[in-house]
C-alpha cells in the first residue's frame, strides 16, 4: 500500500456548466486538506482548477502549483499558493508534476486534462513510474471515454492489463481508497536496463 502524501490533479481551467463537477472539486479539496494530502496542480486561479485550489487552501490544506512562464504572464496564476514552481514549457511542467507527486487524479476537464492523463498513463504502461492514476467520473462525464478505451481493448490496440491500470470511481473517497491499494505491475523486462 502506497502512502499518498502528494497527489497531482488534472482538471479544467473552465468552470463548465455542471454544478456536480464544481461540487466534486470542492469535495476533493476538503478531503485532501482533511487527510493532509498536498495538492499538486497547474497553478491556475480560474475554472475547476481554481475551485479545487481555493477549497483546499480554505480548509488549511497545502497546495503546490506548477505553471509554465507563458501562462504565468497571462495572469491566470494563483498567487496565494503554499508553493509555486515556474517552468520553461508545458513538458517541463509535467515532468515537475511527476517528480513531486505520489499519484495522479483526473477530474473533468478539456483537451489539456486528457493530454496530461494519457501521457502519465503511457508512462505507467511503459514502466517509467509505478504511481496510481485515478479517474473521477463525475455525473457520467467520462462514460464515453471509458467506452472508447473498451473499444481499444476489443479491437486489439489496448491490453486489458493496461486498461485496468486506470482506477475509476464516481466518488473521491472510493477513488483514494483504490489508489491507496494500487499495486503497480512489474516493469517489462525489456525496459529494465534501458529506462531513463
Amino acid at each position: 500500500m502506497k502512502e499518498l502524501t502528494k497527489i497531482c490533479v488534472f482538471c479544467g481551467s473552465s468552470d463548465g456548466n455542471d454544478t456536480a463537477i464544481v461540487e466534486a472539486a470542492e469535495k476533493t479539496g476538503k478531503l485532501f486538506a482533511e487527510k493532509k494530502i498536498t495538492l499538486v496542480y497547474g497553478a491556475a486561479k480560474i475554472g475547476i482548477m481554481g475551485v479545487l485550489a481555493k477549497t483546499t487552501l480554505d480548509n488549511k490544506g497545502q497546495v503546490i502549483g506548477i505553471i509554465p512562464e507563458f501562462l504565468k504572464k497571462k495572469e491566470v496564476v494563483h498567487l496565494g499558493l503554499t508553493k509555486l514552481h515556474t517552468t520553461k514549457n508545458m513538458h517541463e511542467r509535467k515532468l515537475k508534476m511527476h517528480e513531486l507527486s505520489d499519484g495522479f487524479i483526473a477530474l473533468p476537464g478539456g483537451m489539456g486534462t486528457l493530454e496530461e492523463l494519457f501521457e502519465i498513463m503511457t508512462w505507467l504502461q511503459l514502466g517509467l513510474h509505478q504511481k496510481p492514476i485515478g479517474l473521477l467520473n463525475v455525473n457520467g462525464f467520462y462514460n464515453d471515454l471509458l467506452k472508447l478505451l473498451e473499444t481499444m481493448v476489443r479491437k486489439g490496440f489496448l491490453s486489458m492489463d493496461n486498461y485496468e491500470l486506470l482506477l475509476v470511481d464516481t466518488t473521491i473517497e472510493n477513488l483514494l481508497e483504490k489508489m491507496h491499494n494500487f499495486k503497480a505491475p512489474d516493469i517489462p523486462h525489456w525496459l529494465n536496463k534501458d529506462r531513463t
